[in-house]
């Protein structure tokens, strides 16, 4: 009985049934009693309204208890339901804001909702949604998640400041410069979940040489702290390349962490050092493959009997470039090299959409919820190029297939990649930002 009392939502019918039950409870056997001892005068009777009205008053403040109780446990249950199932934009709060260097700043986001956080893989990022002034929609940024706590109560985000560079609806200086100065402590921003496929087998005992530069070390970060933490006989090169000491964001932590595991082995380059820079760094220069063959593979080959290894890259093009064209020129296959970037794809041409151009002029291009019928040639560039060259604005984020922020739906036609997505990309959609017509007409949910 007191289980069903229990269910009831409404807490004043609960109350109410509540005190009627424990009054009943109380009442019927002290009616009972007195009668068999035959005692009826007029002392007995107010005794036994008194201890209805008691009885009554105890049952229906337990009610209410228990209702508040339910309550807690309800709304528990509803956080603990929102966080499992998250999947789109969720409010979280700037917990903390840290300068790590000259150009680089962290951030600590805590759920708004106070929900639980679910757990990522080490070198996924966060897709988050900024409302910026002055912006004709909000701007939506990748940045890579750039700590690794098992069961953290937070998600950090280590944000370069970058200058702005012109000719773009929505330059990534943008973001980058309004996290920076006007994102603060108690801050609302939307986040979606941790997401990205440049992650590292924590399981794995393959030795890993982790090589960044600038802020490409943020998702080094999260790879070596979870190495350290579930893996620690697994050996890991951490080769970071910085102009100056002032530019190296994270090295007290990264030092911090090798202290407590002897194998995580550091290399850090400085280009241009300062005089204070004595001791910060291990070589003067640049982070190349000279340095892995001359430095890191000698070391591997005593250590663990093999120069075999998985290599991370994050960092600049250019910089990412030479070393991918470096390491498959000194034989390392190219599927033991994995790389991260956000930077703007290389375009290249596509000769299927130029054939189509030449035989029917133009490539029909529907943007259905725009209302918007175009035709597009080869040098419009990517169908989001040419979408915002239209005034058409579609959210996106990485523009290299990375992390799947443009997705949108195709209903007709079908369409060519410039390279193939990294992001993982839903049956009957397509991502814009690395594609272009490869029919002569191409309908788009956008």
């Amino acid at each position: 009985m007191l289980e069903d009392i229990r269910q009831i939502s409404n807490p004043f019918v609960r109350a109410i049934t509540s005190g009627f039950f424990l009054s009943t409870l109380v009442t019927i056997p002290a009616s009972a009693a007195i009668f068999l001892v035959n005692l009826k005068n007029e002392s007995t009777y107010k005794f036994i309204v008194y201890a209805s009205m008691v009885s009554a008053t105890v049952g229906a403040v337990g009610g209410l208890a228990t209702g508040k109780n339910k309550s807690k446990a309800s709304k528990s249950y509803e956080i603990e339901s929102s966080a499992t199932d998250w999947k789109d934009w969720r409010k979280f709060v700037v917990d903390r804001k840290v300068k790590e260097s000259d150009s680089i700043t962290s951030f600590y986001l805590r759920p708004l909702d106070e929900g639980i956080l679910p757990s990522f893989i080490p070198g996924q990022f966060l897709t988050i949604q900024l409302e910026i002034p002055d912006q004709p929609k909000p701007i939506i940024r990748t940045y890579s998640l750039s700590d690794y706590i098992e069961s953290s109560p937070y998600y950090r985000l280590s944000i370069k400041r970058e200058p702005t560079p012109a000719d773009t609806i929505a330059p990534p200086g943008v973001a980058s410069n309004f996290m920076h100065d006007r994102i603060h402590e108690s801050s609302i921003i939307s986040v979606k979940p941790p997401a990205g496929k440049f992650v590292l087998d924590v399981n794995s005992s393959q030795p890993a040489v982790l090589i960044s530069n600038g802020v490409g070390i943020t998702p080094m970060i999260s790879m070596a702290k979870a190495v350290s933490l579930l893996n620690p006989t697994r050996h890991i090169w951490f080769l970071h390349g910085s102009r100056d000491g002032s530019l190296h964001a994270f090295r007290d932590e990264v030092n911090a962490i090798a202290a407590r595991n002897p194998n995580l082995h550091i290399v850090y380059c400085y280009s241009r050092p300062n005089l204070t820079d004595d001791g910060n760094y291990q070589h003067k220069g640049y982070v190349d493959v000279d340095l892995i063959k001359n430095v890191v593979a000698p070391e591997m080959q005593k250590l663990t009997g093999s120069t075999i290894a998985d290599y991370f890259l994050c960092g600049s093009p250019a910089f990412m470039d030479s070393l991918r064209d470096g390491l498959r020129n000194w034989g390392v296959s190219d599927n033991k090299v994995l790389f991260e970037s956000f930077a703007k794809a290389k375009s290249k041409k596509s000769e299927q959409a130029q054939d189509l151009t030449k035989e029917n002029d133009s490539i029909e291009i529907v943007f259905s919820k725009s209302g918007k019928t175009l035709d597009w040639n080869p040098s419009e560039g990517t169908i989001l190029e040419f979408a915002e060259a239209n005034d058409i604005y579609p959210d996106h984020s990485c523009r290299i297939g990375v992390c799947g922020t443009c997705m949108c739906k195709i209903s007709e036609g079908e369409v060519d990649y410039e390279e193939a997505p990294s992001a993982s990309v839903d049956s009957g959609s397509v991502l814009i930002c690395i594609s272009k017509p490869k029919t002569a007409r191409v309908v788009l949910d956008i």
